[in-house]
């Protein structure tokens, strides 16, 4: 198919300063758990995201100096000499396909609490250092001030030496000293780094000529900057310090990549911040310097691509969840194939790697971080090892994506749902306030099935064991997803919580199919991810009382990980919502709910007309134990495999889900190794 000529735009080369993009794809710096620790697995899903089409390919954080130790996280390092090569391995794999790489070096300052190399802290002025760490950061002086610029200049030297194009001077995000001496709550300095705006700018214009001075003969200089902290007056502004930064420097560096801060507010999930969100932040850049300017916004349509781009907001479309998402997107709107793509839908289960220390994960790309380890390509998979047909119960997550990938192998794939709507759990979710956008897990897979001949779907049709049998497919797949327990059984309560064999205790299954219970509603969440924290957000607008009772610290603590949990605490408490940490319950009386502290066992009450339970789910697997208990029936009718996945396995995420869909669909008819499934990185 031909590239409609409406986004032509998108692939005009851009002039970085020494260098030129090939089009205005720019995958700006993002983390993947994998880093300094994982080189090659690193390299090849960089190297995706440029066979993908993405001019610009741009390493995660990169550590510039022991002191600046950011462990547990995985990032990039360029201490000395010796992680060269690693890095080099990026590098050679991006410009094997025409792609600029380009790398974020970084000191942490008092972000970082130095856990793996035990170095004090720096910081523009005495303070605390790490997020929750009983560690404080030394004010520096004015050595140690050269030193740092010293660190710069080494680490641009060794990122010219591993072959970089883009070497970044980064001030975001609330992580960088660069943006610490800016920061007035932070930098309380009375010598010429502190105190006016000019002063506190200092360090950063410094480090930027440093850094031009040492490579800036062939590679560009690249600024970060967060503009705005959306922290009002207590912090840096759009419309006051953010701008005048940005004025005193527009023509320092070669490109400006400009966003909001922190990393919560950046990576906002389409739960709390629709497409293209930065703009009302970013806008004004481009009015005051005439260098390119690069920024973010979960964007995932071209259509809003080409708008940034034609009225003035943006030069280059920066990404990193779209380009997890789709590390194709370029390419798939160069070849006019936009059904083909994969749109990001803005969950951040991505973050969770990071946060873990972990290869990254996707809801909507199960290949992501398996590049390297599992030979995934997000694009290509291997043909069938035999002329065979899949029979598929359930078109949820897990089954859709079985079924797309079997499909693309050219297996022969009937998929049966029992229900009239295809997409199981996802359909559901999607209908909850703020999750419209995970629709697209469907979506995607549906708009590839329709198009496959040899896939057919059957809707209303729930399989008896019966039918499966005379069926007659060679391999059955059971992906009948799970459902959520009513008796309180969960993490806290490893038995049945008395009192719930009653019809006013409801879970989130009855609520998504429309059950309204009226207050005084408690809602126990004992699940800890979004569950919880949305249905009280759902039944507060519908103007019943709520409480949220859980055992963690907070409402939907997980949520910490994917960088919700602030942003969902302040929407529940501006709702109404009674929110009780650290109780676990115990008990369910006619008109109240029995709680215990967690940790001293003392008990209260509160209110309850209705209790709403989020605590576990149990698979949906009668169907599977009901097959694998006829054996050798099942071979008499020719049925070869009978596979639980996903939530009918062991429910989990929706990621999970689809990673399960996928991976069966690739194994399927491959030969059994034995041992670790996936190739594994060691110390040289």
């Amino acid at each position: 198919m031909a590239r409609d000529a409406r986004y032509d735009i998108l692939f005009e080369p851009v002039r970085i300063g020494p260098v030129t993009a090939r089009n205005r794809f720019y995958q700006v710096p993002h983390c993947d758990g994998m880093g300094y620790r994982r080189p090659q697995a690193e390299a090849v899903s960089r190297e995706v995201k440029a066979e993908g089409g993405w001019a610009v390919i741009c390493t995660q954080e990169c550590e510039i100096h022991p002191s600046g130790d950011v462990t547990p996280a995985i990032e990039a390092r360029l201490w000395d000499d010796r992680d060269i090569p690693a890095l080099a391995l990026m590098t050679e794999a991006v410009h094997r396909h025409g792609s600029l790489a380009g790398i974020e070096l970084v000191h942490n300052g008092p972000s970082c609490a130095n856990r793996y190399s035990r170095e004090v802290p720096l910081g523009p002025s005495h303070q605390p250092a790490g997020r929750w760490d009983p560690v404080q950061a030394r004010a520096m002086d004015l050595a140690d001030i050269r030193a740092y610029r010293q660190w710069h200049r080494a680490a641009a030297r060794r990122a010219k030496a591993a072959g970089f194009d883009i070497v970044y001077v980064y001030a975001g995000h609330d992580l960088s000293l660069a943006m610490h001496f800016l920061q007035r709550r932070r930098n309380t300095r009375g010598d010429e780094y502190g105190g006016s705006l000019e002063n506190r700018a200092r360090l950063l214009r410094e480090v930027i000529e440093d850094t031009k001075e040492e490579v800036g003969d062939t590679c560009a200089v690249a600024v970060r900057i967060a503009v705005d902290e959306l922290l009002g007056s207590d912090g840096i502004t759009s419309e006051g310090e953010g701008r005048d930064v940005i004025a005193m420097m527009a023509e320092l560096p070669d490109l400006w990549d400009v966003n909001v801060s922190d990393w919560d507010n950046d990576s906002l999930t389409s739960r709390f911040g629709p497409e293209g969100g930065q703009e009302p932040f970013t806008a004004f850049v481009k009015t005051i310097t005439t260098k390119p300017v690069v920024g973010v916004g979960r964007f995932t349509s071209p259509d809003t691509m080409v708008s940034q781009i034609k009225r003035g907001i943006l030069d280059m479309i920066g990404a990193a969840r779209p380009s997890i998402a789709d590390p194709f997107l370029p390419r798939k709107i160069e070849e006019g194939r936009l059904d083909d793509i994969r749109e990001c839908i803005g969950c951040n289960i991505c973050v969770t790697g990071d946060r873990f220390s972990a290869p990254i994960r996707c809801t909507q790309n199960p290949t992501m971080g398996e590049e390297w380890r599992k030979g995934w390509h997000p694009e290509i998979i291997p043909g069938k090892t035999a002329d065979e047909s899949v029979l598929i119960a359930g078109a949820g997550p897990a089954g859709l994506e079985c079924a797309r990938g079997l499909g693309e192998r050219g297996y022969q794939v009937h998929l049966a749902e029992a229900g009239t709507e295809l997409g199981g759990r996802v359909v559901l979710e999607s209908r909850l306030p703020g999750l419209s956008a995970w629709i697209r897990v469907r979506d995607y897979r549906l708009q590839q099935l329709n198009k496959m001949t040899n896939v057919q779907i059957y809707r209303d049709s729930r399989l008896t064991p019966e039918h499966v049998r005379e069926f007659g497919a060679a391999h059955v797949v059971i992906a009948t997803g799970g459902t959520w327990r009513r008796d309180g059984v969960g993490r806290a309560n490893w038995q049945a919580v008395p009192g719930l064999e009653t019809p006013k205790v409801f879970t989130p299954d009855d609520i998504m199919a429309g059950a309204r219970p009226e207050g005084p509603i408690v809602i126990y969440d004992d699940d800890h991810y979004y569950m919880g924290g949305v249905l009280a957000e759902k039944l507060r607008a519908e103007g019943r009382e709520v409480a949220l009772a859980t055992p963690a610290h907070s409402a939907s603590a997980w949520t910490d990980y994917t960088l919700e949990l602030a942003h969902i605490q302040k929407r529940l408490l501006e709702a109404g919502v009674t929110i009780i940490p650290n109780r676990r319950l115990v008990a369910l009386r006619e008109d109240h709910a029995e709680l215990a502290c967690v940790y001293t066992g003392a008990r209260s009450q509160i209110a309850c007309a209705a209790l709403v339970t989020v605590t576990a789910r149990l698979p949906n697997d009668d169907l599977y134990r009901a097959l694998i208990a006829k054996g050798e029936d099942l071979k008499g009718a020719g049925i070869e495999s009978v596979t639980a996945i996903g939530d009918a396995l062991a429910p989990s995420t929706i990621a999970a889900a689809v990673y399960a869909g996928h991976r069966h669909a690739r194994a399927l008819g491959a030969e059994a190794t034995g041992g670790v499934a996936f190739k594994r990185e060691f110390p040289g």
